[in-house]
């Protein structure tokens, strides 16, 4: 929070208030005499979004800024895979045979956030969705680990809580994708994703995108169960149609467990790296 002996003017937080205390007249309860930047109504405008955008990008980073989260490990994966000791709730035998990713995502976590207590707490900082299912079991896991953890959710129309262990002063709400996908990726040291539906897909394809073309740095970017995405996407077909390159299918790996994971991670080839040229173009 900034220190308000900083300048000598009157804080605008100090005019908000006096202004809630106002008499009440037609002039005062008219929306025209309230402070713009206290008027909700007045920021919800169509000609403010470009205001919007700024204020969700801004609120949460100044706010993990403030905490000091440096860097972070990105957990992307399904809100509807439950805990192993849930699996009779899923809705389909695929979801039940899915729930071992949950352990493993909430294991990864732990070992991520133990390992980042040990040097300091501030990097390598577990960041989820903060919704359930699998965002879940990454919050759970740091909090295993008695380390602190990111959730950054997003206001759907079937409106969903923050899942409880996400660290409380680090629990952001976004009303723009665009938004929250920058703050996914502004800290990443590192990209898992675990199986997952149309919003992990977009992440992922976000995430790699981003890599291909050299507009962000390689990191270790892990894909949680092969039987899974190669089911569900042929990778491969890609590279013989020659839509992608066959040196794109090196930007990820395959890993199936949390100790593999932060095997790979630590010696990931071409970590930090950035294209310079699309291979193929």
């Amino acid at each position: 929070m900034m220190d308000d002996r900083r300048h000598p003017f009157r804080h605008s937080r100090q005019d908000r208030e006096v202004a809630e205390h106002a008499p009440s007249t037609p002039q005062t309860d008219s929306a025209a005499y309230s402070l713009a930047f206290a008027d909700g109504a007045f920021l919800c405008r169509e000609e403010l979004r470009p205001v919007r955008l700024q204020l969700e990008l801004l609120k949460a980073e100044m706010m993990m800024n403030e905490a000091g989260v440096n860097s972070t490990i990105v957990l992307f994966g399904g809100a509807r895979i439950p805990e192993p000791a849930r699996k009779d709730t899923a809705r389909t035998p695929v979801l039940a045979e899915l729930t071992r990713y949950y352990a493993e995502a909430r294991e990864f976590a732990r070992m991520v956030t133990e390992k980042s207590l040990s040097d300091g707490g501030w990097d390598d900082i577990i960041v989820t969705g903060g919704g359930p299912g699998v965002m879940e079991a990454g919050n759970r896991g740091a909090a295993d680990a008695g380390g602190r953890s990111v959730g950054l959710n997003i206001v759907l129309p079937h409106e969903q809580a923050p899942n409880a262990y996400v660290t409380p002063e680090l629990c952001f709400n976004f009303h723009y994708f665009a938004i929250r996908k920058m703050h996914f990726l502004m800290r990443a040291r590192a990209v898992c994703v675990f199986p997952g539906g149309f919003g992990t897909m977009d992440e992922m394809f976000e995430a790699l995108t981003l890599i291909q073309t050299g507009r962000m740095q390689r990191v270790p970017f892990l894909l949680f169960g092969r039987e899974f995405w190669e089911k569900v996407i042929n990778w491969q077909a890609l590279a013989e149609a020659g839509t992608i390159s066959p040196d794109d299918l090196t930007l990820f790996r395959f890993v199936e467990t949390a100790a593999e994971a932060i095997d790979a991670i630590s010696n990931w080839e071409g970590a930090g790296e950035k294209r310079g040229v699309i291979p193929g173009r």
